[in-house]
């Protein structure tokens, strides 16, 4: 719920100084996710190869190395995207 006040404006739920200190060390554990999640998701090969061609995904496709290189990569994209998740609900019931 929001309190409006006539001089600021609406003003979020977090009134104190820890929710305050917490919501910001969310809101930047939040962005560093949504980063990191743009940079692993242009790192899979895609039709195109993407840019993992770039390090070497390309060239030792004939090798078993390259599978274990994507299903790690694969896992640490799912990993990222539910912080992403957890942080985006958080910041919901935080400023709400």
């Amino acid at each position: 719920m929001l309190h409006t006040s006539p001089l600021v404006g609406p003003q979020p739920r977090v009134q104190c100084q820890k929710g305050r200190l917490l919501a910001s060390v969310v809101a930047a554990i939040h962005a560093l996710v949504s980063l990191g999640l743009i940079f692993l998701i242009l790192l899979h090969a895609g039709r195109g190869g993407g840019l993992s061609d770039m390090f070497g995904g390309g060239m030792s496709s004939g090798f078993s190395g390259s599978n274990v290189v994507e299903r790690n990569l694969d896992r640490i994209t799912v990993v990222a995207s539910v912080v992403f998740a957890i942080t985006t609900v958080t910041l919901t019931f935080m400023w709400r």
